[in-house]
């Protein structure tokens, strides 16, 4: 019965986001206000609706009805509670099923927090949001039904793939959604500022908070998913260039471009065409990333589901939105005003290479990670593409944005003296020369372009860290003058210094834990002694030991350094019945420095029995990649939480009424 009421829901939001994409369209173009107004009263109704079947979907989960064939093939009796809950959008249909609950939740905040936008614009903003849900509620209705039963139903279900049964994965997908849809909400603002034919420093600030609160969760996401891939794996790295990681990095890239350049159309009027192109090809983007991962192109422990129709579907929808959208930018973009003028070297000019660097640079994934797959749709080739390709490619575009990274808040609006800047900044470029030639000093082996990124990164980090400090005038007042602008100071200039500090600090994690890590790879036995970056470890010994719905080989290893003990590492090998599975369970020795990463595999040869293949790893500074991601999060929430953001564009208040003298 509660699957029906789901399936129930389901319907009901379809119809509410039928109406919704038709009424209010129709009364902002008649200049009905009972019109536009319905699309409050409908994107309330379709949250409510779709919550309603999510709630009937993961109250299936959690008591094991295996009437549901979506439980049955993604969860197990056996499987601990948090796993079941994660599972309601581990599978392709319950993740679709998150997507539009997000999708309206998004739609149900502008209904509800944009109360200062103007009708016309509301509703069809609103409008536009409701042709996107009728695309996914109809995708999954007809191809994708979450709540489809199975009768008669099997004793026990087939289990979630394993490799998702951990926390990190269990979070990761409703941030990276949260980011995708939110970025729809900027999409149907740009597409409603088409068809009305005006964008203005007000639309700008409307749209900014709704990009930074997407940008935020896209990040957080991305970070978290890198940090499961580290620990959960068993190989050691973070980011490998998947392609299904690439489809999510793809969208950060122009979200960030698409943060600094609707900045610049709320300051000075200019860059008006380029920010509704970047809000388009942003959720282009995370359009094409669910196509990749949900068509049954690629085969990933990431992709959802691999049936050709259910692809052919979305590509139709890919089809219609971006192809409808950019035929709208097209005719509609030339007639704008190009915004107020500016030299070459000006805060504009500095954020307009930030947007093209960017833009290049998600040009280059993008063609790293469809090439091969039209290569082998034309020839039948398989080739694959890596971070060598990337190394040689995307790094180089980015180092010049980091150095203009640290220069942009220095430079003025209109026009700029870029000497007088660089004088200024003498202290930041000496200390990253200095650091480079140190760097390069000791690590003579290293790759150069690694002792160029990790000088940048002090560049970057010491210019951001100058640059607050002026405007607090830091060391040039009194510490309690210094300490009252700093608390004047908008939250959003905090959010963007923290911001720009993070970047700079995992740039010290990405550089180090790439370019200079430790790998080794042996054959152990008990008692088998090695080392690895001054650490000595010994194999104490396996064991079998038992989980809630695996079994696991627990080595202990014996971690010491200098004779001096420091600590045990437990790596596990698991075996999960039920999915017929294995996977790794790495141990990790975390310290600011860099980890010490160890893992167990498969013995090495039947005869063997006790021989494993032990693998330990050093990853210099890689825990600066997630405390710069928390920084960068952070930054965003601290913007985010900036007043001028939440309450949107000023509206110009009434004149009070003369008092009427008395007779």
């Amino acid at each position: 019965m509660i699957p029906e009421l789901g399936q129930f829901g389901l319907a009901l939001a379809l119809a509410l986001a039928v109406v919704q994409s038709v009424v209010p369209m129709a009364g902002a173009a008649r200049g009905n206000l009972v019109w536009m107004r319905s699309a409050q009263s409908t994107a309330l109704g379709q949250l409510v609706f779709l919550a309603l079947a999510f709630g009937a979907l993961m109250w299936a989960f959690v008591v094991s009805d295996f009437t549901v064939r979506n439980v049955v093939e993604n969860s197990n009796s056996l499987k601990p509670m948090l796993f079941k809950v994660a599972a309601t959008w581990g599978s392709h249909e319950g993740s679709l099923l998150l997507w539009t609950l997000i999708l309206a939740l998004f739609g149900a905040g502008v209904a509800v927090f944009g109360t200062n936008i103007p009708h016309a614009l509301r509703a069809r903003t609103l409008s536009v949001q409701a042709w996107i849900s009728v695309g996914f509620l109809t995708f999954m209705l007809f191809t994708s039904n979450p709540f489809e039963r199975m009768l008669p139903p099997p004793v026990d279900g087939n289990d979630l793939n394993p490799l998702l049964q951990d926390i990190g994965l269990a979070m990761h997908p409703p941030l990276l959604y949260v980011g995708y849809v939110g970025f729809s909400i900027v999409f149907s603002f740009a597409v409603a500022a088409l068809i009305e034919g005006r964008v203005d420093a007000a639309w700008a600030r409307w749209v900014r908070p709704w990009t930074l609160a997407a940008w935020m969760s896209l990040t957080a996401g991305i970070a978290l998913g890198s940090w499961w891939a580290y620990y959960e794996l068993g190989w050691g790295g973070w980011w490998f260039w998947d392609p299904v990681e690439n489809v999510s990095f793809m969208p950060w890239l122009l979200g960030t471009a698409l943060l600094h350049s609707a900045i610049v159309t709320e300051k000075r009027g200019a860059f008006k065409s380029w920010t509704i192109l970047l809000a388009i090809l942003t959720f282009s983007l995370s359009l094409l990333g669910t196509f990749i991962v949900r068509s049954g192109l690629l085969t990933s422990v990431h992709a959802f589901a691999v049936d050709p129709e259910r692809g052919i579907y979305i590509l139709g929808l890919l089809g219609i939105s971006i192809g409808g959208s950019l035929t709208l930018y097209a005719v509609r973009a030339p007639a704008m005003e190009g915004g107020g003028l500016f030299a070459p070297v000006s805060r504009e000019g500095g954020l307009l290479i930030n947007n093209l660097l960017l833009a290049v640079a998600t040009g280059t994934v993008l063609f790293g990670t469809l090439y091969p797959l039209f290569l082998e749709a034309i020839t039948g080739d398989k080739i694959s593409v890596g971070p060598p390709f990337y190394n040689a490619s995307f790094v180089p575009i980015m180092l010049p944005l980091v150095f203009v990274m640290g220069l942009g808040p220095f430079l003025t609006w209109k026009r700029a003296d870029l000497k007088g800047v660089l004088q200024r900044l003498w202290l930041a470029l000496a200390l990253a020369a200095v650091a480079a030639l140190v760097l390069w000093y000791l690590v003579t082996e290293g790759p150069v372009l690694a002792v160029l990124a990790f000088g940048l990164g002090i560049w970057l980090f010491v210019a951001t860290a100058q640059e607050w400090a002026s405007r607090i005038k830091l060391f040039r007042a009194p510490f309690s003058e210094s300490l009252r602008r700093a608390r004047n100071l908008p939250r959003a200039s905090h959010g963007m210094t923290l911001a720009h500090l993070g970047l700079a600090v995992c740039i010290f994690g990405f550089v180090g834990s790439s370019a200079w890590k430790e790998d080794l790879i042996v054959f152990a036995e008990p008692g088998t002694e090695v080392q690895v970056a001054g650490f000595d470890l010994r194999l104490e010994g396996v064991e079998e030991v038992p989980g809630p719905n695996y079994t696991a080989f627990r080595a202990t290893l014996v971690v010491s350094r200098d004779g001096e003990f420091l600590q045990n590492l437990y790596p596990e090998r698991r075996n999960y019945p039920v999915a017929r599975s294995q996977t790794t369970e790495s141990a990790i020795r975390h310290s600011l420095a860099g980890d010490l990463y160890a893992s167990i595999a498969e013995p090495a040869s039947q005869t063997a029995g006790e021989a494993w293949t032990l693998r330990v790893l050093y990853e210099p500074l890689v825990n600066f990649i997630w405390l710069g991601s928390f920084m960068l999060v952070l930054g965003g929430a601290l913007s985010l939480s900036d007043r001028r953001l939440r309450v949107g564009a000023p509206r110009r208040a009434k004149a009070p009424e003369m008092a009427q003298p008395a007779e």
